[in-house]
């Protein structure tokens, strides 16, 4: 019928097909919910697929930005609605009746009495021109908004059964042994202790290929290397002295003023699942299975080297920016050409912990004047970072830095923030809210940390002009079972959120979280997305970070990168706000406030 949507002639089966990745976030069941509410058929009643990596068909299949929602919600809905549209057409003409005199329920076609259903209909409906369509009014709203409607991989996920890119099958596994410290570049290997793998040199380090995953890794045990050049001697606290010593001079306050000093620290992606990629080379055509947010920008970077270029978007166990680069989906491309067999790399956690695009170190200078109520009047907030490698020249530009999700402070009071960017000494890449997380961390910081008679949620009511976040902040109140000790908001993405935190009895935490992103398609989606943004803020308030000492990185896994565990979990209350603004973003939004107010209870 079109490109999301398919109806099987013989079997009846509709298809949709989904055409960004799904990385954790759910996407999927979006899409299918949109897909259903249209068709007037269930959920349960769709298979779905998902899309092989093509802009031409497609458009852009980014899944980052928070932005797939706001992207697909009218195309998929809109085709839908067009295959819905079509088959009431055929329906009509076949019993030549008025088109306003038919229906579509639960995969029919309804007159009367009469009906047929969109298995009889789709030879006749695929032939015929659309024209326009009306989308289903939310007021006639049956899945699309339902809170009950559950993830549609839900069972294979808890049962083990759904397969990630880690389970793709493969002629060989192949493992790096990569730099022993930043900038290290190979020398030369002694294989003598190697058993039943080949090493393949590569300009960053030496593949380990083998039959089997037990079997390379042990290989790379017994590998012995030379490595030169690099920065042996590079130093987390050194780059954190340089910022501070960068800081830009900023604005002179107006009289009295108050000021402090905060660094964001460096942190990693840590998906659950490692950086995996898979890739079969036959003469110059290439097949990739890969976990990639980009799957369209892949297949272009690709098509220069090879005339005829397949990506296969693999489920993902989580992204959270780390999956937009392609440093392991080039080194699988790389060996399946040397070896000309299917072939497999795998990061260990070890490797992607201390070979990954770290989220930038920070460091924040905030200046404030307050009146005599104590509230802020005046700001300055100054800062030195690094940008993103992937972008380095885009990023390295202060202007731009203010549009990536940095400078959206919502308070009515005067002042700017003022950016010094140095250049990276080690790789940097996005991470789940790009430096929202570090710059509306500190504002929110400070602002709870002034020494006001205003509690924290009088003292945003009284700054904030914006009404949508004035919504939430109330809703958030009205919810939250007790006295909110830390207050925290955020707006970007097209939504707004606000948390509310406290220190309960035996040390345990309570978070309130009012989220307005427009209109819920799927709200349990929604809950889902700000609760996983929170235990991430758990685990930077409990004092996971990246170092580096002695030219690499410290951290190696879970084990002294403390990301929380189950029994981390606070007490988690999510109320979603309807509104009639448009359809926003989520994924990244809750992050930065989340963060702030439990960074500002564990102060």
């Amino acid at each position: 019928m079109n490109p999301f949507v398919r109806i099987d002639a013989e079997s009846g089966r509709i298809t949709v097909t989904v055409p960004v990745p799904d990385t954790g976030q759910g996407v999927r069941t979006a899409v299918a919910m949109m897909v259903a509410e249209e068709l007037k058929v269930s959920v349960e009643s769709l298979v779905i697929e998902q899309a092989d990596g093509d802009a031409d068909t497609y458009g852009s299949q980014l899944t980052a930005n928070s932005n797939s929602m706001q992207r697909l919600h009218e195309p998929i809905r809109t085709a839908a609605a067009t295959v819905r549209h079509l088959l009431v057409k055929a329906a009509a003409q076949h019993w030549q009746v008025a088109e306003d005199q038919c229906r579509a329920a639960d995969g029919f076609v309804l007159h009367g009495d009469s009906r047929l259903s969109y298995q009889e209909l789709a030879g006749a409906a695929a032939a015929l021109t659309p024209g326009d369509v009306e989308l289903t009014p939310q007021d006639e709203w049956r899945i699309l908004g339902n809170p009950s409607i559950k993830r549609v991989d839900r069972h294979e996920i808890v049962t083990g059964k759904l397969a990630y890119a880690v389970d793709q099958q493969a002629d060989l596994v192949a493992v790096i042994a990569r730099p022993p410290w930043i900038g290290a570049t190979p020398t030369r290997f002694d294989a003598a202790n190697v058993r039943n793998a080949e090493v393949v040199r590569l300009d960053h380090g030496f593949a380990l290929v083998a039959a089997d995953t037990y079997t390379a890794i042990k290989a790379r045990e017994n590998l012995e290397t030379s490595w030169q050049g690099g920065f042996p001697d590079a130093d987390s606290d050194v780059w954190e002295a340089e910022l501070k010593a960068a800081l830009p001079e900023g604005n002179t306050p107006p009289g009295e003023f108050i000021e402090k000093i905060f660094v964001t620290p460096m942190l990693a992606h840590a998906p659950m699942e490692p950086p995996t990629a898979t890739a079969e080379v036959t003469g110059d055509q290439l097949t990739l299975w890969a976990p990639t947010q980009a799957p369209d920008q892949v297949r272009k970077l690709l098509e220069q080297e090879f005339a005829t270029v397949r990506v296969i978007p693999t489920r993902a166990g989580g992204a959270f920016g780390r999956k937009f680069e392609t440093d392991f989906v080039l080194e699988a491309v790389q060996l399946a050409r040397h070896t000309g067999k299917r072939v497999k790399v795998l990061w260990t956690r070890d490797d992607d912990m201390q070979h990954d695009s770290y989220r930038p170190l920070s460091v924040h200078r905030i200046r404030a004047t307050v009146n005599d109520e104590g509230l802020p009047v005046w700001r300055d907030h100054a800062v030195s970072t690094w940008p993103l490698s992937s972008l380095l020249d885009v990023t390295s530009n202060p202007q731009i830095m203010k549009m990536m999700s940095g400078n959206k402070y919502p308070y009515d009071v005067e002042g700017e923030v003022h950016f010094s960017m140095v250049r990276p000494p080690i790789r940097t890449g996005f991470w789940r809210s790009v430096y929202a997380g570090q710059l509306v961390y500190v504002d929110e910081l400070f602002l709870s940390g002034l020494d006001t008679a205003h509690n924290q949620l009088e003292r945003r009511l009284k700054l904030l002009p914006d009404q949508r976040l004035r919504n939430v902040l109330e809703a958030a109140a009205e919810a939250h079972d007790g006295e909110p000790e830390a207050v925290a908001c955020h707006r970007d993405y097209g939504s707004v959120v606000a948390v509310i935190a406290e220190t309960r009895r035996a040390g345990r935490t309570k978070i309130t979280a009012a989220v307005d992103v427009g209109t819920p398609l799927h709200p349990s989606g929604v809950r889902q997305q700000v609760e996983g943004a929170i235990m991430d803020a758990v685990s930077v308030a409990q004092g996971a970070r990246i170092t580096v000492k002695q030219g690499k990185v410290v951290q190696k896994s879970f084990g002294d990168y403390p990301w929380a565990r189950i029994g981390d979990t606070p007490e988690i209350n999510v109320v979603v706000v309807a509104s009639d603004a448009p359809v926003g973003g989520l994924g990244e939004l809750a992050y930065p406030a989340a963060a702030a107010a439990l960074g500002f209870l564990s102060r």
